[in-house]
């Protein structure tokens, strides 16, 4: 018989917030930082209590690292869009 073991919790709030910080803007920068940290404590509860969710916390972590980025370079995209609109209109007056 084979047993059934629980998910580990940290495992899908790591994926969820993972997964937020890809989909909501500016925020979701906050999001991927926290997805990025319950993603490393699911993996060591995961090692420690033989629970299930290493994928899901695994999954959790990339999400939450492609989402810091995107928001990472959104964010540079608009310093620097306004930076440019800005400068111009001034060298224009």
């Amino acid at each position: 018989m084979v047993e059934k073991t629980q998910t580990n919790s940290h495992s899908i709030i790591s994926l969820i917030n993972g997964i937020l910080s890809i989909l909501i803007p500016f925020i979701g920068l906050i999001l991927g930082v926290i997805g990025v940290v319950f993603s490393r404590k699911a993996v060591k509860q995961i090692e420690k209590t033989n629970e299930s969710g290493r994928g899901l916390a695994i999954a959790g972590l990339i999400c939450g690292v492609v989402g810091i980025i995107l928001q990472f370079l959104s964010v540079l995209g608009l310093i620097l869009y306004y930076s440019i609109t800005s400068t111009s209109s001034i060298n224009i007056l």
